[in-house]
């Protein structure tokens, strides 16, 4: 017995070492081509995402896709990286995603170090024709970023509600920003969809309204004029036809019916989720792994807090401001370059120079913007005579951290909310607001794309017509002519240097 037993046992290994090879080529086969072709950002990725995962390896369906993506908006960190790590984790679990991951993000993080080593050592003012190249692909990166924007708005518009939210998103998110503001701003938004799908405002709406065209109707005062107009209006509903001021009998099923989500926004039935795309992990597990992250957090916090004079190392402060960045900022990169610039410049550990230079080289790399992170460490190290490897290795693992390990336990707790149907009314708003935050980034990069020697914060594309016609040239050709992000890109760095040798002929 005892020597069957070991021999199950050795061959049970090779089996399970066959299978994780089984499942990490067939991540390798799907995921390994996004981190060197997918450009443009988190509105563009998102589209890739689903072309790939919905349309072409069915992994998910579509719904399943809108699901993650309001997981994804809804928590801070990179919003498309987390989307793509949840979509490798439902169909091959925890080893395929973090595979996915690798795969996603190393290509950009590995670029961006090596530019920033070049970076480091160049002359304070680069040449003109570099400034004229790195604004090109700035402005050709906006008109993909609105492309993407509009084709995601025709998924997440599904009633005039979410095109209200939609708008109103992308309004608010222009007109201020703040730390707090957009997950507030999503919230929002899933609570107008959840409180106009379950009716809560309809009922005690339409039952003052109906109270006081009674009261007008039989108030002493009403005058000749209002009296007619009510004789009309009884008239003209006749007796089949009850006006608000009736007060029939309403039936119980009736009553019932009137609590539930309308049925053009949130189904009545619970959403039945086929096995294949279930995670299995119990909420218990997921809330653990969010409360620890949260007391990690915390420790990181206090530490840099109460250490002494002359206070921590500059790469754990650099380890912590990167961590608090993965943690608080939401939207995703196009949120998040900005923001950084608090974190590192206001630090003086980089110059407000080689700050625009890396936001524009961002905008024209593949893969995750959070990938910034990588340059701005090495620079960070490299200004402070410590090792480049070790500041872009801090940085990287500190700000994407943050968003994989909530989304990984938040899904543990979706795998158990998921076939609520108020799960799927709130998440609808989150998804509508989202998208207007998305229009929102497309704004701020708009504000800071054009850069030139003497700018140290980027100025309007609008200051000059000819990058504003960079990016309609960009949108107009992945609308109408099928143009790809790479090559749109690509197109804006040339506009760039024509303007360059126009004007400098």
């Amino acid at each position: 017995m005892s020597s069957t037993g070991a021999g199950e046992n050795r061959g049970e290994l090779p089996r399970r070492l066959r299978a994780l090879a089984r499942r990490g080529w067939k991540v390798l086969r799907v995921n390994w081509h996004l981190g060197v072709t997918a450009f443009g950002g988190p509105p563009v990725h998102f589209k890739i995402f689903n072309e790939k995962f919905v349309q072409k390896s069915k992994w998910v369906d579509e719904q399943v896709f809108q699901e993650i993506f309001s997981i994804s908006q809804s928590l801070s960190g990179p919003a498309s990286t987390k989307m793509l790590y949840c979509i490798n984790l439902l169909h091959g679990g925890f080893m395929a995603a973090l595979f996915s991951f690798l795969l996603w993000s190393l290509p950009g993080a590995i670029g961006m170090f090596g530019l920033s080593i070049g970076v480091s050592s160049i002359d304070e003012n680069l040449p003109r024709i570099v400034y004229a190249l790195l604004s090109g692909l700035n402005s050709a990166t906006v008109g993909v970023i609105a492309l993407a924007a509009v084709e995601l708005s025709q998924k997440a518009i599904t009633d005039p509600l979410t095109r209200i939210i939609v708008f109103v998103t992308a309004a608010a998110g222009m007109l201020y920003n703040a730390l707090w503001y957009f997950p507030v701003l999503m919230l929002v938004s899933g609570v107008a969809t959840l409180v106009n799908d379950y009716r809560w405002i309809h009922r005690p709406l339409g039952a003052l309204v109906g109270k006081v065209k009674r009261k007008r109707a039989t108030h002493p005062e009403a005058g000749p004029q209002n009296s007619a107009t009510t004789t009309r209006n009884s008239h003209e509903l006749g007796p089949s036809q009850p006006g608000p001021s009736s007060e029939l009998p309403v039936s119980e099923d009736e009553a019932n019916k009137n609590e539930r989500p309308s049925g053009s926004t949130a189904e009545n039935e619970p959403r039945i989720v086929p096995q294949e795309l279930r995670f299995n992990m119990s909420w218990k597990t997921g809330t653990v792994i969010i409360v620890t992250f949260f007391l990690s957090f915390i420790v990181a916090m206090v530490l840099r807090s109460v250490l002494p004079d002359p206070g921590p190392p500059i790469l754990y402060r650099l380890f912590s401001n990167m961590y608090l960045a993965g943690t608080i900022i939401f939207g995703g990169g196009p949120v998040v370059i900005p923001l950084l610039r608090e974190y590192v410049v206001a630090e003086g550990w980089v110059s407000a120079r080689d700050f625009l230079i890396g936001l524009a080289l961002i905008q024209a790399f593949p893969g995750p913007n959070f990938n910034i992170a990588v340059f701005l460490g090495s620079l960070t190290a490299i200004n402070a005579g410590h090792s480049s490897v070790a500041g872009a290795l801090i940085a990287w693992v500190a700000i994407f951290s943050p968003g994989l390990i909530l989304v990984h336990g938040t899904m543990g707790l979706w795998s158990a909310a998921r076939n609520r149907r108020w799960v799927k009314s709130v998440l609808r708003g989150i998804n509508a607001g989202a998208v207007g935050l998305i229009y929102t980034a497309v704004y701020r990069i708009f504000m800071v794309g054009y850069i030139d020697q003497g700018f140290q914060a980027g100025r309007s594309l609008g200051d000059d017509p000819w990058w504003v016609v960079i990016t309609a040239t960009s949108y107009v050709g992945g609308r109408y002519f099928k143009l790809n992000a790479p090559s749109a890109i690509v197109l804006g760095g040339l506009m760039g240097l024509i303007r360059y040798g126009v004007v400098n002929a």
